[in-house]
C-alpha cells in the first residue's frame, strides 16, 4: 500500500530569531512548551484569569468527546473585555480602530470613543427588539460599524452571525434562515475596486425569497446617492435597494439619538457569541457555533503571543471580518488586547497595485498579518510597488489561509520584510477559532513553507490510513536527538481547545460526522500535513485535494511550491485529472510574472523543473498559462472548479468567486489546448 501522502518537497533554509528580537520578545523560553504541555488546562486557565469575568468558573475543562465545555459556571462578556475594560487610564485614549476606506477617506476611533458608539449601537438593537438570545445578522461593507455592532450583540447577548458583503442574495437568503435571525444589520452599499457593492439592494433580493424570522432591517449609509463625494470621488450609479417602511430602519434615525450607556450583559462561558457559515461539501454551508469565555481566552493569548503584540503597535490583518481571521485577529484578539487595528475597505489594487504598502506608510504599521494568495499576486505585480513605499514601521509578519510556498515566503521576508522581520506562518480553521499551529517568534527558527510547531497546549498528531499515529514515534526520534525521514499522513487535533467549535448549528449529527467518525476521539481538521526530521509540520492542503498518481499520493501544495520556485512564476494551481493509466495526472496552471513570456519551451521547461525539485513521478502532464486563477472572495483558490475544467465537465457552482469570469476563460483556454 502507498504511503498516505508522499513527502517529496525538501526544504532546508533556517531563519531563526536575531538576538535583538529575543531580547524584546513577549516569549523567550522554550520551556513554555514542556510546561504548557505538562498540563495543558491550568495553561489555559492562566490565560482566562487575564480577563475580567463576572463569576469565575468553578470547572476548568469538562470533555465528552465530541463535545467540549470551558471555563463553567464562569459569567463574563466579550464586549467588555474587548472595550470597557480598557477605560480609565491612557488606553482610553489610545486608538482602537484606524480605518481607511477605498476612496481615501479616514477615521480614528479611541477607546473611549468605541465605548460609546458601541453603548449607542446596543442601545439600538434593544429598541428594535433584540434580546439576549436573539441572532443578529450582518451584512456590511469593510467599515468601523461592522465591528462597532459585532461589539454590540456580544453587549447585550445577542449571538451575530456576519455574511461576508460580496455573498449574493441566496447565500444571504441560506444563511439568515439556517440562523433565524430576527434583525438584519446592512448598509446602502460599500466600495470595491472604484465601484458600489449594493448591499441594500442585494439584501432585499434575499428577503423577497423569503426570510420569515427577520422584523427589522437596519440599514447604514456608507455610498450615498449617485454623485455623492466621498474624499472627492463620486458615488457611481447602482441599484439602489427599494425602501420598506415597514420593516426598514435608517442608522441615521436611530442610532445618534441613543444613550452613550448600556449595560453589559452577563454571559456564561458556554453561551453562544457567533455562529460563522463555512462551505461545506454538500453545497449546504455550515454554522460553525463559537461560544464565550473558551473562544476570548484563546484570541486573547495567540494574540498576543504569536504577534508579540507591544502596546505601541499597529497591527494589521487583511481578513475583511466576514471571515473566521477577521472575527478573531481584526476585533476580538485584537482589542482584547487593547491593540490599535488598522481596518482598510478595499482592494489591494485601487487606485494602484501599491495600495497596501501605502496604508502601512501612512499608518505606521508595525505587524502585518495577511494571506499567501495576496503575496502571490503581490509577486505577479513586482516589487516596484512596496519599493516605492516606506516600510521601516514594520517589525514582524504572518501569514494566514493556506499553505504558503516557500518562494512566496522568502520573497515575503526579504521584499517586504527587508530580512529584520520575523515571519509566523500559521495554521487554523474556522472551526478551530484560534491560531493552533505557528511559530513563536521569539523561540523557534523559522522555515520557509512550515508552520513549524503547535502553540503550547495545543495538541496534534498525524494519522496513516489505517488509524495509526505516525507522528508519535517520529516526535520522539526527533527529542533524542536523531533526524528521522519526514513522515506524512492526515492532520488531527488529540486534545480539547478552548476555542474549538462547539458543533454545526442546528445539526450535532453533521458536526460529529464530519470532524470526528473517522478517528474516534480525535479531530480530523481535513487536511494532509508532514513532519520533517526536525518535528516541524508542514501542511500540505486539504486531503481532498491530494492526488493519486501511479499509486503515489501527492500533495498539490508541494508540486505548487515546485513550480513557484522557478523564476518565471508567480502563482500556480495544481489538480489531478482522470488518466486511463496513471490513475490521475497532475495538470498545473501558472500565471506567470511580467518579465516572462509564455512559450512551449517555458511550459517544457516548468516541467523538467519540477521534476528536478522533487521527482520524476510529480512532472505535469499539463501545464497551462493563465491570466488569472478561479479564487474565492476571500482569495483561495478553488481547485474543484478547475478539476472541472480539465476533466472537460459541466462548471459547479461559481456564486463564490470573486470573479466567475475568470474559470470560464480558463475553460476555453484548456479546450483550446486539447483541440
Amino acid at each position: 500500500m502507498p504511503e498516505t501522502i508522499q513527502v517529496l518537497l525538501d526544504e532546508t533554509r533556517s531563519f531563526p530569531p536575531s538576538a535583538e528580537f529575543v531580547e524584546q520578545a513577549n516569549l523567550s523560553d522554550p520551556g513554555i512548551y514542556d510546561h504548557a504541555n505538562g498540563d495543558p488546562v491550568a495553561f489555559w486557565e492562566g490565560w482566562a484569569g487575564a480577563l475580567d469575568w463576572v463569576e469565575r468558573w468553578h470547572t476548568a475543562l469538562e470533555w465528552n468527546p465530541p463535545n467540549a465545555k470551558w471555563f463553567l459556571g464562569g459569567k463574563l462578556n466579550a464586549c467588555h473585555n474587548c472595550v470597557d475594560r480598557h477605560l480609565g487610564g491612557p488606553r482610553s485614549a489610545k486608538r482602537a480602530i484606524v480605518w481607511e476606506g477605498e476612496p481615501g477617506d479616514t477615521r480614528e476611533i479611541t477607546y473611549h470613543e468605541l465605548r460609546d458608539e458601541v453603548c449607542r449601537v446596543a442601545n439600538s438593537l434593544k429598541e428594535l427588539g433584540v434580546g439576549k438570545g436573539d441572532r443578529v445578522c450582518l451584512y456590511m461593507p469593510m467599515v468601523p460599524e461592522l465591528a462597532i455592532t459585532m461589539l454590540a450583540c456580544a453587549r447585550i447577548g445577542a449571538p451575530h452571525s456576519v455574511v461576508f458583503g460580496g455573498f449574493s442574495a441566496e447565500s444571504l437568503w441560506e444563511r439568515i434562515n439556517d440562523l433565524q435571525a430576527k434583525l438584519l444589520v446592512t448598509a446602502d452599499g460599500g466600495w470595491r475596486r472604484g465601484h458600489i457593492v449594493p448591499l441594500k439592494h442585494i439584501a432585499d433580493q434575499a428577503l423577497a425569497m423569503g426570510c420569515p424570522s427577520i422584523e427589522k432591517v437596519l440599514v447604514m449609509n456608507r455610498a450615498g446617492v449617485p454623485g455623492t463625494l466621498t474624499n472627492g470621488v463620486p458615488t457611481p450609479d447602482y441599484a439602489t435597494g427599494v425602501w420598506n417602511e415597514q420593516i426598514d430602519v435608517r442608522w441615521s434615525d436611530l442610532v445618534p439619538r441613543q444613550p452613550k450607556e448600556c449595560p453589559c450583559e452577563p454571559m456564561d462561558s458556554e453561551d453562544l457569541l457567533f455562529v460563522l457559515y463555512t462551505s461545506g461539501s454538500t453545497g449546504k454551508p455550515k454554522g460553525i457555533v463559537h461560544t464565550t469565555g473558551g473562544y476570548l481566552t484563546q484570541v486573547l493569548a495567540t494574540t498576543k503571543w504569536v504577534f508579540d503584540l507591544k502596546e505601541q503597535d499597529v497591527f494589521w490583518c487583511t481578513a475583511d471580518i466576514g471571515w473566521v481571521t477577521g472575527h478573531s485577529y481584526v476585533v476580538y484578539g485584537p482589542m482584547a488586547n487593547a491593540s490599535t487595528v488598522v481596518m482598510y475597505e478595499g482592494t489591494p489594487d485601487t487606485p494602484d497595485k501599491d495600495r497596501f504598502w501605502r496604508v502601512i506608510e501612512r499608518h505606521k504599521v508595525s505587524v502585518l498579518y495577511t494571506a499567501p494568495t495576496a503575496i502571490r499576486t503581490f509577486m505577479k505585480w513586482g516589487a516596484e510597488y512596496p519599493d516605492r513605499c516606506d516600510l521601516s514601521s514594520l517589525r514582524l509578519l504572518g501569514t494566514v489561509g493556506e499553505p504558503i510556498n516557500p518562494e512566496a515566503w522568502i520573497w515575503y521576508h526579504e521584499t517586504i520584510g527587508k530580512r529584520q522581520c520575523p515571519v509566523v506562518d500559521t495554521w487554523w480553521q474556522t472551526e478551530t477559532g484560534a491560531i493552533l499551529i505557528t511559530p513563536m517568534p521569539g523561540i523557534v527558527a523559522t522555515k520557509p513553507g512550515s508552520a513549524t510547531r503547535p502553540f503550547p497546549g495545543i495538541g496534534a498528531a498525524i494519522m496513516d490510513d489505517g488509524g495509526h499515529d505516525v507522528s508519535a514515534d517520529h516526535i520522539g526520534r526527533v527529542r533524542a536527538g536523531l533526524r528521522p525521514a519526514p513522515v506524512g499522513g492526515f492532520l488531527v487535533l488529540t486534545r480539547p481547545w478552548p476555542a474549538m467549535t462547539r458543533g454545526i448549528y442546528g445539526d450535532p449529527q453533521r458536526f460529529f460526522d464530519t470532524y470526528w467518525a473517522r478517528f474516534p476521539g480525535r479531530y480530523f481538521t481535513g487536511d494532509g500535513a508532514k513532519l520533517d526530521e526536525d518535528g516541524y509540520f508542514w501542511l500540505l492542503g486539504r486531503v481532498d485535494d491530494v492526488m493519486l498518481v501511479a499509486g503515489h499520493n501527492i500533495s498539490t501544495m508541494e508540486v505548487e511550491s515546485a513550480l513557484v520556485d522557478h523564476p518565471a512564476v508567480a502563482e500556480a494551481a495544481v489538480i489531478g485529472r482522470a488518466h486511463e493509466i496513471k490513475g490521475q495526472a497532475i495538470a498545473a496552471f501558472v500565471i506567470i510574472r511580467s518579465s516572462h513570456v509564455a512559450s512551449e519551451a517555458l511550459t517544457e521547461e516548468l516541467k523538467s523543473h519540477v521534476a528536478a525539485k522533487i521527482g520524476p513521478i510529480a512532472r505535469p502532464d499539463d501545464v497551462i498559462v493563465a491570466a488569472e486563477l478561479p479564487k474565492t472572495r476571500s482569495g483561495k483558490i478553488m481547485r474543484r472548479l478547475l478539476r472541472d475544467v480539465a476533466e472537460g465537465r459541466a462548471l459547479g457552482d461559481t456564486t463564490t468567486l470573486a470573479d466567475p469570469a475568470v474559470v470560464a476563460a480558463l475553460k476555453d483556454k484548456y479546450e483550446d489546448k486539447e483541440s
